[in-house]
């Protein structure tokens, strides 16, 4: 089928746009390059330097190329950012999104598969790990977004018949993750690790994240084109790790024998965040297959060779 990938320069749906390729479909990126980088593009795609906010642009790409499904990763991922610049924040992730929806519903779009953030919907859920059904309170501009574009998709769905399948992550790492700027901690420490350059660890490193592995992410971006009724779905591991915990592993897997230097906490962070995915089991047939350890050797072997 033909699908439509935003974002298909970026971290996660890079390797998204390769496994669809590989499993046959034929693939279009749109990518600003804001964070995306040309050399995760797929030779085999045709690829469009778009901002998904340009009304002119998006509507001749979805006239010509009249994809089946979107799958949008396009988006303002800054948590921090989306704090002191809000209006930024709504733009790209709420406007970018109907933009494209307005698009889509002219042209046969028949499906949507939307990278929302299960850590961010929720915020500090007391009930762990937290199900799908528990109520959403996100704590941020971008988890307002996040979730509003659910709430979007939902109208779509209901009035134009385009369904959808919103997978809300827990916190992705893995290969081609960027390790600057409001980046996953797994890069920028392994980074940094990697470059004899001292971590810093934000609080007292006791808060704990589910991190689950790229590769496990493409398989519930696969399995999710199969399924038509509108779904919201929790992909995580059901496992916490915390910051400390990443830490010493890192140090371990890069051969380095860095200490721990804590700094102030981050204003508003979660203090733990860990998802029930047993939803994504049920309807997508999917579970995570790789273990934190696993996914971190990956990861550290990646960025050495990129080092190199």
């Amino acid at each position: 089928m033909k699908i439509l990938v935003t974002g298909g320069a970026g971290f996660i749906a890079s390797h998204i746009v390769d496994k669809y390729l590989e499993l046959g479909h034929d693939v279009v990126i749109i990518d600003n390059l804001f964070t995306g980088q040309k050399k995760f593009i797929n030779p085999k795609v045709k690829f469009y330097e778009v901002d998904i906010r340009d009304q002119e642009k998006i509507a001749s790409i979805f006239t010509q190329e009249k994809p089946e499904v979107l799958n949008h990763h396009a988006a303002q991922m800054d948590v921090r950012k989306s704090v002191t610049d809000p209006v930024f924040d709504a733009n790209v992730n709420i406007i970018g999104l109907i933009n494209l929806m307005e698009n889509g519903k002219k042209n046969g779009l028949k499906k949507v598969v939307f990278a929302s953030s299960g850590g961010a919907v929720y915020g500090d859920a007391e009930k762990l790990p937290t199900p799908e059904s528990y109520p959403t309170r996100p704590a941020s501009p971008y988890g307002i977004s996040k979730l509003t574009s659910e709430y979007y998709l939902d109208f779509y769905s209901q009035t134009y018949g385009v369904s959808y399948v919103a997978l809300r992550y827990g916190n992705v790492y893995g290969p081609r993750q960027n390790p600057h700027g409001e980046a996953g901690v797994v890069a920028i420490f392994a980074q940094k690790m990697l470059k004899s350059e001292q971590p810093i660890i934000n609080g007292d490193g006791e808060q704990s994240r589910d991190f689950v592995f790229v590769a496990d992410v493409v398989d519930a971006n696969v399995k999710a084109l199969d399924v038509m009724e509108p779904l919201k779905i929790n992909i995580g591991t059901g496992k916490n790790t915390t910051i400390n915990t990443i830490f010493d592993n890192l140090v371990r897997l890069t051969g380095t024998s860095f200490q721990k230097q804590h700094a102030t906490a981050k204003k508003g962070e979660q203090k733990i965040s860990l998802l029930d995915y047993s939803l994504a089991t049920q309807k997508l047939n999917w579970q995570p297959k790789y273990s934190i350890s696993e996914g971190l050797a990956q990861t550290v072997e990646y960025f050495k060779h990129e080092s190199n």
